[in-house]
């Protein structure tokens, strides 16, 4: 097995979904039980992951020296990289650039970690995310790659079997992200792939390994639930609808399917979802107009950490008081694991925004929580509705966050504002469509920024609203670049908001990748 040490990286989980996907037992464990475990399970290969600390920081993060000790070979992916640095006697210092999202790197000495590189490319893409820098690598190692800001963007110990890493291998948008820790886990560390890939996390979109996660999945909860009465928060999208749908065959009827019309809905979303759920998937759906409870309850409030706790609050307290009627004790969520690690899942993570189904649930409520998909990711979710033959308009539809247009309204959320932002995004998906881009873009919308602007209509000064265009392609939400949309498709977007959102004199196209910003802008 291989031992993966967390120092807090938001793609720590990840690592371990790559290692599983090659057929690889692993754990996952904190740095201060390292040494213990090493012992304990005698791994063949530690991995020691990204994380948001420094070590030179007040509070560095850092493992027992003993690790590198055991004669077992290492992987440090940037952070991890920044610690073996540290710790191995070689040199660290802050960057004088910053690097997040992809850059270019080059490979320039051939090593095991890049083994059966002749027919691929010596300089590739990958995805950073670091300030701090390896200057100078640990004793014995030599380097083996380098960015244009990073001279030390990879090192190599052949002998000693230490490699480290400056850009993240296991984030989908790294070029041989995959090949180069299959060289580590398979070629360095011996691993022998057991052959059975379809784990937690890590299934492959065979229609056979899918069938056997989800009769396991419709098992436990059973066990989980029993005899008990459940309501599940349902929104539309595709984790959410596949959480539902997996706890009506487990339970039937006593699963009672809530829909909360928020208000912070897209246009005719609520109309599109009841029908899909009556017609399609024949699931017992329960509407309920709360546009009220959330428009009152955000009046005033401006800062997007708040805003998102105040939704998750609202959504628990309409859940509580329309689940009195049925004595349901158990609420079912699509929570995954992005939403997880970006509220601060793990002990060491850094909170990134509170999704309003993890961190923005209130300390005190009246429910236990069960969550079927919350150690898988988006992609892993498409591929089991695929299999429960989800209508494919379903499996398509554009990522929705939990808090609605709530966090696509920047600043104080009102009914004004969200019409106006509800027309945009109508347009900006209109055309999407009809552009044939839909199904391969990952999530378009509009933004309602708050910046005002002055513009001219009929000879005459306007002063209006500004609207964001994002359109992103991602597959696991861990990391996301931006479309490079034809200029004809933004110009016809731009012309029929300006022309048909009377408020708004001026659009914007974001094209920032992820990181450094999030998907969305709250």
């Amino acid at each position: 097995m291989i031992l993966i040490i967390d120092f807090g990286s938001q793609t720590c989980h990840l690592i371990g979904r790559r290692i599983r996907e090659m057929g690889v037992a692993m754990q996952i464990v904190l740095p201060k039980r390292a040494v213990s475990k090493i012992k304990e399970c005698k791994p063949n290969g530690i991995i020691l992951s990204g994380g948001p600390s420094s070590v030179y920081g007040k509070n560095a993060l850092l493992p027992d020296p003993k690790i590198f000790q055991a004669k077992i070979p290492v992987l440090g992916i940037c952070y991890g990289l920044q610690i073996m640095g540290q710790q191995l006697k070689g040199k660290v210092m802050p960057g004088k650039k910053k690097e997040y999202g992809p850059t270019s790197f080059t490979l320039t000495k051939n090593n095991s970690l890049f083994a059966g590189w002749e027919k691929k490319k010596k300089n590739f893409t990958v995805w950073m995310s670091h300030f701090d820098q390896v200057l100078k690598p640990p004793e014995g190692a030599f380097i083996t790659g380098s960015t244009p800001s990073v001279e030390v963007a990879a090192f190599a110990d052949e002998k000693r079997k230490f490699y480290g890493i400056q850009f993240h291998p296991e984030v989908h948008h790294t070029e041989y992200g995959p090949d180069i820790l299959e060289n580590f886990v398979i070629r360095i560390c011996k691993e022998n792939p057991s052959g059975d890939k379809s784990t937690l996390t890590g299934l492959r979109p065979e229609e056979k390994k899918l069938q056997k996660f989800i009769g396991e999945k419709i098992t436990e909860l059973k066990k989980q639930i029993g005899n008990n009465k459940v309501v599940c928060a349902l929104s539309g999208g595709i984790d959410s609808s596949v959480a539902a749908y997996l706890t009506y065959q487990a339970i039937g009827k006593n699963l009672t399917c809530f829909y909360v019309d928020t208000g912070l809905m897209r246009f005719g979303e609520t109309e599109e979802i009841k029908n899909t759920f009556k017609y399609k998937l024949k699931l017992p759906v329960k509407v309920i107009n709360a546009e009220g409870d959330f428009l009152k309850r955000l009046r005033g409030v401006v800062d997007p950490e708040q805003k998102r706790k105040v939704i998750g609050e609202t959504f628990i307290r309409v859940f509580e008081r329309e689940s009195k009627k049925s004595g349901a004790k158990i609420l079912v969520q699509g929570t995954i694991y992005p939403d997880v690690i970006e509220s601060k899942g793990t002990k060491h993570a850094q909170k990134i925004k509170t999704h309003h189904n993890v961190g923005g649930i209130p300390a005190k409520h009246g429910f236990r929580i069960v969550e079927p998909l919350r150690t898988l990711y988006k992609d892993e979710v498409r591929d089991i509705a695929k299999t429960l033959r989800f209508p494919k308009e379903m499996i398509s539809r554009h990522v929705f966050p939990g808090p609605g247009l709530g966090v696509r309204v920047i600043g104080e959320v009102t009914k004004e504002k969200l019409e106006i932002l509800r027309k945009a995004d109508k347009i900006v998906v209109e055309e999407i469509k009809k552009a044939g881009l839909y199904e391969d873009i990952w999530m378009s919308f509009a933004i309602l920024t708050g910046v005002k602007s002055t513009g001219v209509a009929g000879d005459e000064r306007k002063y209006g609203e500004t609207i964001a265009i994002r359109a992103i392609e991602s597959k696991d939400t861990m990391t996301a670049d931006w479309v490079r949309l034809p200029y004809e498709v933004l110009a016809r977007i731009s012309e029929r908001i300006v022309t048909e959102v009377f408020e708004v004199v001026r659009v914007v196209y974001d094209i920032t990748t992820k990181p450094p910003a999030t998907m969305e802008w709250e």
